[in-house]
């Protein structure tokens, strides 16, 4: 039998340590990557992978423990008889959690953009600003909201040094701690907010320059907790943005009714902020079966159920809750039980909704 070569066995040995140190680096680097001391960012995202995971950003662990730092609840509201029974339901909700242990809410404000006082204003804490200039909003409502944020940070004491943003059709469901630590405000990560999936729309309102646009977080302004002085600065530019967005017949034709939503994870990304997206801040029935943990239950969807409990989303079930239905008043205390069945997030809102 042939014996090895002392050179052909030194250049086996070369070989082995090559491969070795080339494995032993690629994982190392990939522990610092995921094991970062103080930030871990999943920034290798493929902008148009059809498996894209969105970027998450996730609490510095230096800031993760609680300490006592309460924050103003802003509700933005019309005064249209449809957002005015969902502003009592959800005033009288954070009431009823506010001062339990664990919460962190301070003082609240129903931020009313229609001009001119309504017949809550002795119910709920209430500031009255101005709407956009007639025809502005095309029709959009919500385009008036951010310019309502402007001018109530504008003319409000606010006491708390962060404020959370919030919806009338919002309904808390046990006491709210402050999620935002630092300059590291909190949100909610939306399903249907994918910034990487419009990457040539976004382009016209964030240009390569501000970085990719895996930066914009799949978010909303609400509901968020955010330093007040973050929110002062990108305030004014979520509305500039929002307005230019309804204005570009491409991207008004794109977003849709989440339009303004877009402007303020745009206007974010524009000011280097990006959220901790906290999943557990919410729960959304009837897609959301289980509230768990959650704080939060957001009934903007109908939901629709036969009476053995049976989902019928977009057609009308036998038993139904859609808030919707009740355009020019409060749904009736006397709803019907929900059948059995139904998942713990839908009877929630039904409880909410007769309390």
């Amino acid at each position: 039998m042939a014996r090895a070569t002392v050179p052909f066995l030194m250049l086996v040995a070369f070989a082995l340590f090559f491969a070795t140190y080339n494995t032993v680096t690629m994982i190392v680097r990939h522990s610092n990557k995921l094991g970062h001391p103080d930030l871990d960012i999943m920034d290798e995202v493929k902008e148009h992978s059809s498996s894209f995971i969105d970027p998450v950003v996730k609490m510095p662990k230096s800031l993760a423990t609680t300490t006592n730092m309460p924050f103003h609840v802003a509700l933005t509201s019309t005064d249209a008889p449809y957002t005015k029974w969902q502003s009592r339901i959800m005033y009288y909700w954070y009431k009823r959690f506010k001062d339990q242990p664990g919460s962190e809410m301070g003082e609240f404000t129903r931020v009313l953009h229609s001009g001119r006082p309504d017949n809550l204003m002795n119910e709920i804490p209430t500031v009255v600003v101005d709407p956009l200039p007639p025809g502005s909003d095309r029709g959009y409502v919500v385009l008036n909201r951010p310019w309502a944020i402007v001018q109530w940070l504008r003319k409000a004491t606010i006491k708390e040094e962060y404020i959370m943003m919030a919806e009338p059709d919002h309904v808390f469901v046990k006491p709210l701690p402050n999620l935002a630590r630092e300059d590291y405000p909190a949100a909610f990560p939306f399903f249907y907010i994918k910034p990487t999936e419009h990457s040539k729309v976004i382009r016209k309102f964030y240009p390569k320059e501000n970085g990719p646009v895996t930066d914009i977080d799949p978010i909303g302004n609400s509901p968020v907790i955010i330093k007040k002085s973050q929110l002062e600065k990108i305030a004014p530019t979520w509305m500039n943005v929002s307005i230019r967005l309804k204005d570009d017949p491409e991207a008004d034709k794109t977003f849709g009714w989440v339009l303004e939503m877009y402007g303020y994870a745009i206007a974010s990304a524009l000011h280097g902020v990006q959220h901790v997206l906290r999943k557990d801040f919410m729960v959304q029935p009837p897609w959301d079966l289980d509230v768990g943990k959650k704080f939060i239950i957001h009934y903007t969807y109908g939901c629709d159920y036969t009476m053995k409990g049976e989902l019928t989303y977009g057609k009308i079930g036998e038993w139904r809750f859609d808030k919707r239905s009740y355009l020019q008043g409060a749904p009736p205390r006397n709803l019907s039980l929900p059948p059995p069945g139904v998942p713990e997030s839908v009877k929630g809102v039904w409880n909410a909704e007769r309390s």
